[in-house]
């Protein structure tokens, strides 16, 4: 009964591995797509100029936005050494949902239903790769 109990911490601590991973790389990668909104909002009006550059550099958004773009880089390369491609790669799509979500109510921009139908997708796919790596053995099981 101990090595049972030993598989299943391990499983345990995998899952929690995965869930937290997942929504860090998540979180990176929708803060950094929501710093460069603010950043591009931060530099109006666009103009294809020097000067509109010196705006973008000049605010703290941009920065912000690397920032949070070396965390998910160095996020996603953690998980890929330990989560099978299939599922890392599907849920890493995480952040178009929550990219969807923060824009509408940060930017009042609206979500329509092909939107939706995406974001069902999205999840759907993860859902169907997650269950097909659980069932060969890559992945712990839920």
């Amino acid at each position: 009964m101990a090595p049972e109990a030993g598989t299943s911490e391990v499983a345990s601590r995998s899952r929690r591995f995965y869930v937290l991973g997942f929504l860090a790389l998540m979180c990176f990668d929708t803060f950094a797509q929501v710093s460069f909104k603010y950043a591009a909002l931060g530099a109006e009006p666009f103009a294809p100029e020097a000067v509109w550059l010196w705006r973008v550099l000049s605010g703290p958004w941009i920065y912000v936005a690397i920032g949070c773009y070396v965390a998910t880089f160095f996020t996603w390369i953690t998980l890929l050494a330990h989560a099978p491609i299939g599922p890392a790669y599907a849920a890493s799509h995480l952040e178009i949902i929550s990219v969807l979500l923060l824009s509408a109510l940060l930017f009042n921009e609206p979500i329509h239903a092909p939107q939706l139908l995406g974001c069902a997708l999205i999840v759907l796919g993860i859902l169907t790769l997650a269950r097909g790596a659980s069932k060969a053995g890559r992945m712990p099981d839920h």
